[in-house]
């Protein structure tokens, strides 16, 4: 007997999404933030507001292969070069330090232009 494991399910509307390419391309859905967890980066939450009024929290890990660029082993973060956009969960903009955080915003930066699918209900 299988599973059908879904990408992700409302939890006040219960709409489901199969997978994350369909999660990405619903209209409904909007990225609102990054909640870091800075001892490891995958386990930050990216968050998304669902046009059903709910907020959403998925791992950044589910996302990381959206970006194939460099990864620097380095955090900067509090250094001269840190605009501090990690620390802000609203921050939605790139950063352009070369730091171990830099590569989520990057990720951020493919979610915010995933096309939508106009005929996702």
């Amino acid at each position: 007997m299988g599973l059908n494991k879904n990408f992700k399910q409302c939890s006040k509307c219960g709409y489901e999404w199969e997978s994350r390419n369909r999660f990405l391309e619903d209209p409904g859905l909007q990225i609102l933030g990054y909640q870091v967890n800075f001892d490891e980066l995958e386990q930050g939450f990216f968050l998304f507001n669902h046009d059903c009024g709910t907020s959403l929290a998925i791992m950044a890990g589910d996302f990381k292969d959206l970006y194939d660029g460099p990864i620097y082993s380095e955090r900067l973060t509090e250094g001269k070069d840190c605009l501090r956009y990690c620390v802000i969960k609203e921050e939605l903009r790139p950063c352009p330090a070369k730091c171990e955080c830099a590569y989520v915003r990057e990720v951020i930066q493919a979610i915010k232009t995933w096309p939508k699918n106009s005929g996702i209900q």
